[in-house]
Parts: C-alpha cells; sequence; structure tokens
C-alpha cells in the first residue's frame, strides 16, 4: 500500500511526492527538518518539535509557509491518512526550488513535505545486551561553521562517521569537538553515568539539543537521580559505570563497549534500564493526540 505524502499542501501517493532537481534542498542541503515519534496514537512532544523546527529555520533565515497551528495539523492530518498510531514523522522544509547558483533570493517559495512511516529499530536484544560503538576521527561541526542545533540538511560529517562505524562492523560511532570533548553519536546524544550520577555534555559545546535527550533528563530526575549537563573526554566515557545513547528512533540505548573497552559490566546497567523504562511509560503516556 502506498504511503500518503503531504507536498505543499497537498497529500498524494508517494510515487508522486517530488520536488524539483533545482531545489536548493536538493543542490545544497538548503533547508530543515524533524524526525518525530509518534507513540500509541499520539505524536511525541509535537510542540517541542515544531518550536525546533521554526527555530532551526529562522537562524538560517527560512521563511516557513505555514504557522505553526497549520504545521501542526499537517503532522497530524498525515498521520491520520497512513493510520499511523506507531512510528516515525519526518518533516521537513527545503528553500525551494531555485537556480544552479548559490543565492537563496532565486528561491521564490520554501518547500514542505512530511513522510509518515513505520520505524526500524535496533533488536530489542541490543536493549540488554547494548551496542559496541568507535570513535570517529570525523570532528563535530564547530558552532561558528554550521551550528549544530541546526538540524539542517547538510549531514555530510555525520554520514562520514556513520561510514566509519559501517567499516568497523558496528551501529555507531561517537563524535568528539575540535577541542577532543565528546560531543555525541551520529544520530543520537550520549549519557554517562559515574558513581550514581548521570552526566551528558552541555549543548554549547556544539551538539543537537535532542528532545529525547531532554525527556531523558527530566525522567531520570524524576527517578531521583542527579543529572549534570558537563564537559567530559573518552577518558570519562571509558572509565563509566554505565553508558547509553538517546534520539527518537534509538530512544535510550546502552552502550557496552567504547573503542574495544568494555563498560561497566558490558551490559545494560541497572540505572540506563531504569530511565528507559521510565521513557517509554511517559512517552506511551503523553503527546498530542492523532485521531480525536
Amino acid at each position: 500500500m502506498s504511503r500518503i505524502i503531504y507536498l505543499d499542501g497537498q497529500y498524494v501517493n508517494e510515487e508522486d511526492a517530488k520536488v524539483s532537481v533545482f531545489d536548493h534542498g536538493v543542490l545544497y542541503g538548503d533547508g530543515v527538518f524533524e524526525g518525530i515519534r509518534a507513540y500509541n496514537g499520539r505524536i511525541f512532544r509535537c510542540e517541542d518539535h515544531i518550536d525546533r523546527l521554526y527555530a532551526a529555520a529562522k537562524a538560517i533565515m527560512l521563511e516557513i509557509p505555514l504557522t505553526k497551528e497549520e504545521m501542526t495539523e499537517v503532522l497530524l492530518e498525515t498521520c491520520r491518512r497512513n493510520n499511523l498510531r506507531d512510528g516515525y514523522i519526518r518533516l521537513v522544509v527545503t528553500r525551494g526550488k531555485g537556480d544552479l547558483g548559490l543565492n537563496p533570493l532565486n528561491c521564490a517559495k520554501p518547500s514542505v513535505f512530511c513522510i509518515a512511516a513505520d520505524i526500524t529499530m535496533y533488536p530489542e536484544e541490543m536493549y540488554e545486551k547494548g551496542m559496541p560503538i568507535i570513535t570517529s576521527v570525523q570532528r563535530r561541526n564547530k558552532a561558528t561553521i554550521v551550528d549544530p542545533q541546526i538540524k539542517s540538511l547538510n549531514y555530510l560529517n555525520n554520514i562520514l562517521a556513520k561510514m566509519e562505524a559501517n567499516r568497523a562492523g558496528v551501529p555507531e560511532a561517537l563524535m568528539l569537538n575540535h577541542d577532543g570533548v565528546v560531543a555525541e553519536a551520529t544520530g543520537d546524544n550520549i549519557f554517562i553515568i559515574k558513581d550514581g550520577v548521570v552526566y551528558t555534555p552541555p549543548v554549547y559545546i556544539g551538539i543537537l539539543d535532542g528532545i529525547t535527550r531532554k525527556t531523558a533528563m527530566e525522567v531520570a530526575r524524576g527517578l531521583g537521580y542527579e543529572v549534570v549537563e558537563k564537559e567530559f573526554t573518552l577518558f570519562n566515557v571509558y572509565n563509566a559505570d554505565e553508558c547509553f545513547l538517546t534520539g527518537t528512533a534509538a530512544e535510550a540505548i546502552p552502550v557496552s563497549m567504547v573503542d574495544g573497552r568494555v563498560i561497566g559490566t558490558g551490559h545494560a546497567g541497572p540505572m540506563t534500564k531504569a530511565i528507559l523504562k521510565a521513557f517509554k511509560e511517559f512517552a506511551n503516556a503523553n503527546g498530542t493526540e492523532i485521531f480525536k
């Protein structure tokens, strides 16, 4: 069955969902996007995702041709038309059709599309055993180049790091910033746990301000854990009691090994398990209802 895609004011079959080869999103990665989850008939943290999309668009001076309320309805209606209760939503805004030049002034109108589909997650056993990861030689973008807080269509440095993970035969790669401080993984934020305290890098070092990250911090505090945003290095990761990654698709997945160093017991630790359980409970009980 063909998916129904929202594209610039219309809902069309995926075979008919086409953008111009002159779209600056295609030619130059000029645009922004959000990856969003639906749980149990609700869009998870819908308002947060919409706010982040518009903030990123503002940062690159991209005028979205819909209000936030209209964009929210696009999300909901795309899910309804695909009968999606649990899955993944990709919302994209490009600079729009222009010419072969760089000048964004030649793009008359931004293009908006929304895809609602099933999601492929990590194997269930990985949430118990954890995943091995490596550290990439690819550095995370500096905020003075392309600020990682902008969830732009230009993900090339993340992709290059992901290719390193592929070559190493592991699911993910950790990325450092230019000072050698741990930043994030290619598509996930990172947390470490040491002596009962949960640590995660602060946004200002050059990471995406992840919405799953934010939720994990909230539920961890709700469990009574101390959560600290603090810079740390690979030394601290290697010697952590527990380590986990957070992301829209991953939720909160434990890390068992980094660069050949076993983390903790080499399996999901008790605090990581508790945070994941609390996250799932929260996600399945909260959100903007799709079907009213």
